[in-house]
C-alpha cells in the first residue's frame, strides 16, 4: 500500500479528508493547504497546539484607533466568553467556513458597529457569501441577546463594549491566522463547540 496523495511513501496515518492512508510528510504538507481537514481530526489539532502565533504586524492591527486592554477583557469576560460562543456557533454552521471567512465576517460586523458610534447605523456587508452568512447569524444572535437582557430588566450594555469585545476577536482572527488556504487554527481555538446561546438560555449576570 502507498500514500492515497504522493503514492510513493507508505502510509502511517489515517486522513480523514481523503478517507484514506496517508503518509506524515504529505500529511504536514498539504494540511490546510490542498485538504479541507475536518476540526476533529487528531492530527490536525495536535499541529494546531504546536503553531507558532506571530505578533500581528503594525500594519494589518484591526481598529488600531480602538484600546483593547487586559482590564476591558477581565471586566466583561462573561461577555467575552459568550460572543465568542456565537462566533463559533456561527462559524461552524458554515462546513466550508475557514479562518479568512471568520476574519471578513468579523471586519464586517466591527465596521457596522463603528456606525452607531457615529449615531447612523448602516450595514456592511461582505461579498464572500460564507462571510456574509457567519456575519447574519452574528448579529442575529447579538440581538437576541440584547432583547433577553432587556426583557429581564438587566442594564443596557454600551455599544461601545460590544464593539470592543467584536474588536477583540477580529484581532485573534488575525493572529490565529496560519496562512493555509483551507486554515481554521482561528475556529479550531474555541475547542468543543459550545452551543450559542439565545433566549430562554440561563440567567446572564454581565457587567455593564
Amino acid at each position: 500500500m502507498k500514500c492515497r496523495i504522493c503514492e510513493v511513501r507508505k502510509p502511517r496515518r489515517y486522513c480523514p479528508a481523503t478517507a484514506g492512508e496517508i503518509c506524515s510528510l504529505c500529511c504536514g504538507a498539504e494540511r490546510e493547504v490542498t485538504l479541507r481537514c475536518p476540526l476533529d481530526c487528531v492530527y490536525l489539532q495536535e499541529a494546531h497546539t504546536h503553531e507558532t502565533l506571530e505578533g500581528i504586524p503594525p500594519d494589518r492591527v484591526p481598529s488600531p484607533d480602538i484600546r483593547i486592554t487586559d482590564d476591558f477583557i477581565d471586566r466583561h469576560m462573561r461577555l467575552v466568553d459568550i460572543v465568542g460562543a456565537i462566533i463559533c456557533d456561527a462559524a461552524v454552521a458554515e462546513p466550508d467556513a475557514v479562518d479568512t471567512d471568520v476574519q471578513e465576517a468579523l471586519d464586517a460586523t466591527v465596521r457596522t458597529w463603528r456606525t452607531l458610534q457615529s449615531g447612523l447605523y448602516y450595514e456592511t456587508r461582505p461579498a464572500n457569501l460564507i462571510a456574509a452568512h457567519i456575519q447574519g447569524r452574528v448579529q442575529e444572535q447579538i440581538a437576541a441577546l440584547r432583547k433577553e437582557l432587556a426583557s429581564k430588566g438587566a442594564p443596557a450594555i454600551p455599544d461601545a463594549t460590544f464593539l470592543g469585545v467584536l474588536v477583540f476577536f477580529h484581532r485573534l482572527s488575525v493572529q490565529y491566522d496560519n496562512h493555509r488556504r483551507y486554515g481554521r487554527s482561528f475556529i479550531g481555538s474555541f475547542g468543543e463547540v459550545a452551543e450559542a446561546p439565545g433566549p430562554g438560555s440561563s440567567p446572564l449576570i454581565l457587567p455593564a
